[in-house]
């Protein structure tokens, strides 16, 4: 690990300035920010690792936690909430056996609500590691969760 956080690191030449891109990098190499992957940030930055988990904790798109292969955001905005959101988040839930904010345990599937996508005219709208899927269903999820290799409930 402490050759690719390096690498990251000197990629923004060691330049402190570049913290929050930095960890962006760490966190899409390794899918969270371990500890040990923070800890490396202060050493080849020159910053307190207060100052890195301050970051790495304000920000929502950071996650200290280890986060599933397939990171799954679904729209709760108004638009997708009145075209059966809710439907969709129970189906998710029970198809994949977590909560909103989880995790599966075989680290394949993060799901998440979110408030808002910004694609209200594709309502409802989920964003698997950054591929829009617009006007989702109950069956559209199914095809979209057998497609990423969990079969749905349907």
């Amino acid at each position: 690990m402490e050759n690719t956080i390096k690498a990251i690191v000197e990629k923004y030449d060691s330049n402190k300035g570049f913290l929050v891109p930095v960890l962006q990098d760490v966190q899409k190499e390794l899918n969270y920010l371990p500890r040990e992957a923070l800890d490396l940030v202060s050493k080849f930055l020159k910053v307190s690792i207060s100052q890195v988990f301050e970051v790495a904790t304000f920000y929502k798109a950071f996650s200290l936690e280890p986060r599933g292969k397939y990171q799954m955001a679904l729209c709760q905005g108004t638009a997708c909430h009145v075209r059966g959101v809710p439907l969709i988040v129970d189906h998710i839930e029970r198809t994949l056996e977590i909560k909103d904010g989880e995790t599966t345990e075989d680290l394949m599937y993060t799901f998440e609500t979110v408030n808002c996508l910004g694609a209200c005219a594709l309502g409802p709208v989920m964003v698997v590691n950054e591929e829009y899927h617009g006007k989702m269903t109950i069956a559209k999820t199914d095809k979209l969760l057998k497609k990423l290799g969990k079969e749905g409930n349907a």
